[in-house]
């Protein structure tokens, strides 16, 4: 199983799956042009999905959904709160999920699981082929026992480092929107990361992507420091997603230190 991620943070986030056999997007919030050209980039084509997973209907996950399904004829899976929004309007090819639910797509098994977040019926989602496990993990503002628990035991693992405190308070945000963000049903915040990373199961973690990075309200470097000391820091490989271009294919079952890459704040 290898990942690849098209873009990663508020400007729009794609992830792709692959196992050589099914080939999955995990979220389209960038415009159709962009993602057929960043898919393209990574030697696939809208053609090769075989399904698109939608976590959650903030424009940033799903803008390009509807237009690439409609143009490849994908099949769509989703809750019914994130199929009920005008965003996704003219979806014909919905497979109505709950959080909770266990389902195969190919030779993948998914997992849905619920995250508090302010969206409809929002969840993000672990995956499993064969003895590998990957989880997919952003967009949430706070640390449940149930997301310690599902998301432990992962090999891989993207994982949101959204924001610093101080950066968010500090900056340009109206005041409305830094509550939000900074808020239970919001986004993770360094620390709040390496919590989860403290609390969860992590002895078979050997890649991290961190993911989500504001460009206003983050530093690559603070987000570095927040994993300085972590008890598995030293046999996990650690790479950043940027906006531009997330990050290249790694192979789940090779890691190498030379992906890292670097992350623009």
């Amino acid at each position: 199983m290898r990942i690849a991620s098209l873009g990663s943070g508020s400007k729009g986030n794609a992830t792709l799956v692959d196992t050589g056999e099914t080939l999955l997007l995990i979220d389209c919030g960038l415009p159709r042009r962009d993602v057929e050209e960043r898919l393209q980039s990574r030697g696939v084509g809208g053609l090769d999905i075989d399904a698109i997973l939608v976590t959650h209907e903030h424009g940033d996950h799903c803008r390009g959904v509807v237009p690439l399904a409609k143009a490849y004829d994908l099949p769509v899976f989703l809750t019914a709160g994130t199929a009920g929004s005008r965003k996704l309007e003219g979806l014909q090819s919905g497979v109505v999920i709950r959080p909770g639910d266990q389902f195969a797509v190919g030779d993948v098994d998914i997992a849905a699981e619920p995250v508090p977040h302010d969206a409809r019926e929002p969840v993000q989602f672990c995956l499993t082929h064969n003895d590998l496990k990957l989880g997919v993990l952003t967009d949430l503002g706070s640390i449940t026992p149930h997301v310690v628990q599902a998301f432990s035991g992962c090999d891989a693992l993207v994982l949101e480092f959204n924001h610093d405190p101080q950066m968010l308070a500090d900056g340009p945000y109206p005041y409305a929107v830094k509550k939000r963000v900074g808020g239970d049903f919001g986004h993770l915040n360094n620390a709040q990361a390496r919590q989860f990373l403290d609390h969860a199961d992590t002895a078979r973690l050997k890649m991290l992507f961190v993911a989500h990075i504001s460009q206003q309200n983050n530093a690559l470097e603070l987000a570095d420091a927040a994993l300085s000391g972590w008890s598995d820091l030293a046999s996990c490989q650690v790479i950043y997603a940027t906006q531009e271009t997330g990050f290249e294919w790694c192979d789940l079952r090779e890691p190498t230190t030379s992906l890292e890459v670097a992350a623009q704040a």
